[in-house]
């Protein structure tokens, strides 16, 4: 029988500087590129080039709808008078305090006439039709016209007293760049790139010096300045260096000095995907790695064409052997993904161009099936750019994984079958501030489409404190709202708060993690999350017994006497019945069973949260705690979560449970189900339990 077995392992960190070596320079980014050759467009394609983009648009199904849409809302945009009118921009944009804050002018505004100038630039390209190009010209003088591409939620004060990422030094004062900068930049550049041949020296003039002013000059030898130029395990790197690179390669026709932006961004972006984890897991969560890969790809794409492949950053080791391992496993059937930390949750990670572009790069079987299984068609401009791989591919050999690096896990026998139960969790260190919570332990429970043990995510919005040391009060950053454990109160800690230094070793570890066709098995220890005054160690055991039965087992050590609360978030309707939950989904119910050799209540409870956001209403988060008073130095509590038909079944099962210990210490957790008889045994050691007989 096939088996993974996966241990856990000590990340080693690099110095304050954050660089890695081999950085390329200047010199070699000149002597990459052939400046005679440089004509617009070059940036994603040339003249010789669109013929075959043009075929696609002709010829293949998705290409000519994504096209044939573009035509028709240039109708709109062609009739649309440009406002040169600038909205005023509220200055507390996340509390929503006035008028301005509240109304969204400013952002539509802002985002409009970027986006309408760069799809009608394409559109020119395409057509050749100079309407299309003064079209384009006019909301681009308009985007020009904004005295910055910042936007007020990243500007001082609102950002200063944000907890810096991993790599930052605290001391930061100069916010006059973010990632709506680098959006910007990275969208403008593609505009004077394609609108380039049909404008006017003063109107190429006028793109150029936004360019300039906006985003060249805002950095330009003053990295050391910008705290996101050396987050590398933030999502910012990639999106801030990327406008920056791209701006720079197409204003080299006018400025080749600009390489030196180039090299800056090409060994910045290639630090950030260093930090991709060695299974290709990101630390931020699905939502983010999107962000920063997707944007970093477009400058990856330019200057791998420019350079003659020379400097491809799609050859980044990390990212060339897991191009797609992060987002796929972390699907869940029905176009949704793992909500970890601040990433969302929302639907299947990645735009359908950028996993052509990964497809196609890296020539990922994985990444190929990926695109063409989960993500439908695309609706972008750059999924006719970027050709859709040309293969069916397949899907990986085995369903679930450890995520090595940043120690999640999924544990699955499927990845498309909602019939069939999903586990996931993690442990993993309490050191991103930016987007990370303190969930250490923590683990959520999905089947028929429905997670019926959430991670409430980042429910509600980002406010102005959001990113501050408040947010460890907030239910969805704290521990208090997760799938963890506390004794008498005391919760997780964080590895990072406001103008503190790092501590590393704040967080939790995967001790054992086992992957086969029968079962999935993996166990955490959270501990060194809290302060450990109360809780003195706890060790989490989480069993997938496939295709549908979870059994959650924890090892507590506490002083006789404290009370420990084991909390689970339902995430469909509940009803507590006696001595168990039946959580009530709307394909089917599931029972949450505790199995404890002591006295136990199980008590709802509910988060009162509050977002300091004028627009953003009150809510109730529910959760559950199984309750137990010590008795001994060490508590073994077990949860059963499984299908049932009706509470009859579940009763059964409750009144079949059992934990037994022998006099060696070993463990049986044993219960019986529609006349089958379920047994796991663990066997007891120095560390702890572990399962015997691992299928």
């Amino acid at each position: 029988m096939e088996r993974i077995i996966y241990f856990s392992f000590l990340l080693v960190f690099v110095c304050l500087s954050g660089r890695s070596y081999s950085q390329v320079s200047k010199d070699d980014i000149d002597k990459a590129i052939d400046f005679s050759a440089l004509e617009h467009p070059y940036l994603y394609f040339t003249e010789k080039e669109k013929p075959a983009i043009m075929d696609r648009i002709e010829n293949d199904p998705e290409s000519n709808d994504i096209f044939r849409r573009l035509q028709a809302e240039a109708k709109m945009w062609l009739e649309m008078p440009v406002d040169r009118n600038i909205p005023i921009q509220g200055k507390n944009t996340r509390a929503g305090w006035s008028e301005y804050d509240r109304d969204g002018k400013y952002a539509r505004y802002y985002n409009s006439n970027r986006n309408n100038a760069f799809s009608l630039a394409f559109l020119y390209q395409m057509t050749g039709e100079q309407k299309y190009a003064d079209k384009a010209y006019a909301f681009a003088d308009a985007f020009c016209d904004l005295t910055t591409w910042t936007q007020r939620a990243h500007e001082f004060p609102i950002i200063y007293s944000r907890i810096m990422p991993w790599n930052v030094p605290d001391d930061q004062v100069n916010f006059n760049f973010d990632h709506f900068n680098g959006d910007a930049g990275r969208m403008m550049a593609a505009v004077y790139d394609w609108l380039y041949p049909a404008l006017s020296q003063a109107q190429r003039d006028r793109i150029r010096g936004a360019l300039l002013e906006k985003v060249v000059t805002r950095v330009r030898g003053d990295y050391e300045f910008h705290w996101w130029a050396t987050a590398y395990r933030c999502n910012w790197c990639g999106v801030c260096n990327s406008g920056v690179g791209l701006a720079g390669l197409a204003l080299l026709t006018e400025h080749p000095q600009l390489t030196d932006i180039v090299a800056e961004s090409y060994n910045r972006i290639n630090d950030m995907l260093n930090e991709l984890g060695i299974d290709g897991g990101w630390q931020e969560g699905g939502g983010y790695w999107n962000y920063g890969v997707h944007t970093s790809a477009f400058f990856a794409d330019a200057l791998k064409r420019m350079t003659n492949s020379k400097y491809n950053l799609f050859e980044n080791e990390r990212l060339r052997n897991n191009p797609v391992t992060f987002p796929l496993h972390i699907s869940l059937p029905g176009n949704r993904s793992l909500n970890f930390e601040d990433s969302g949750g929302g639907s299947y990670i990645g735009s359908p161009h950028l996993i052509n572009k990964l497809a196609v790069e890296t020539d990922s079987r994985e990444a190929a099936w990926y695109r063409n299984e989960f993500l439908g068609n695309g609706n972008d401009i750059f999924d006719i750019i970027w050709q859709r791989p040309q293969t069916d591919g397949s899907p990986p050999a085995i369903p679930s994984i450890h995520f090595r690096t940043i120690a999640w896990w999924v544990m699955r026998s499927d990845f498309k079958d909602r019939s069939k139960v999903l586990v996931a969790g993690k442990a993993g260190k309490n050191d991103d501030p930016h987007h990370g919570h303190l969930d250490i332990g923590h683990f959520v429970v999905y089947w028929q489409g429905e997670y019926f043990i959430q991670d409430i995510g980042r429910r509600g919005s980002y406010d102005e404190k959001y990113f501050d040391e408040a947010r460890f009060d907030y239910p969805q950053a704290s521990s208090t709202g997760h799938n963890v454990l506390f004794v008498n109160g005391e919760k997780q800690i964080s590895g990072k708060y406001y103008k503190q230094p790092y501590n590393y070793d704040v967080g939790g570890d995967v001790i054992e993690f086992i992957t086969t066709g029968e079962q999935d098995y993996v166990i955490m220890d959270p501990t060194n999350a809290y302060p450990k005054k109360e809780l003195k160690k706890w060790r989490r055991h989480v069993l997938l017994d496939k295709p549908e039965i979870t059994l959650v087992l924890d090892e507590v050590h506490a002083d006789p006497g404290a009370l420990i609360e084991v909390r689970f978030h339902p995430g469909v309707d509940y009803t507590l019945v006696e001595d168990f939950v039946l959580l009530e989904g709307s394909a089917g119910k599931m029972a949450m069973i505790p199995l404890v050799n002591l006295d136990y209540q199980i008590k709802p409870g509910k988060h009162a949260s509050q977002f300091i956001n004028a627009t953003s209403d009150f809510f109730w988060i529910d959760y559950l705690d199984t309750e137990v008073r010590t008795r001994d130095e060490e508590t073994i509590i077990a949860t059963l979560v499984l299908p049932v038909s009706d509470v009859g079944e579940a009763q059964e099962i409750v009144s079949s449970g059992k934990l037994a210990t022998d006099r060696s210490g070993n463990l049986s957790v044993s219960f019986k189900r529609g006349g089958e008889a379920f047994l796991f045994d663990f066997i007891r050691s120095k560390e702890g339990l572990t399962l015997k007989n691992k299928q």
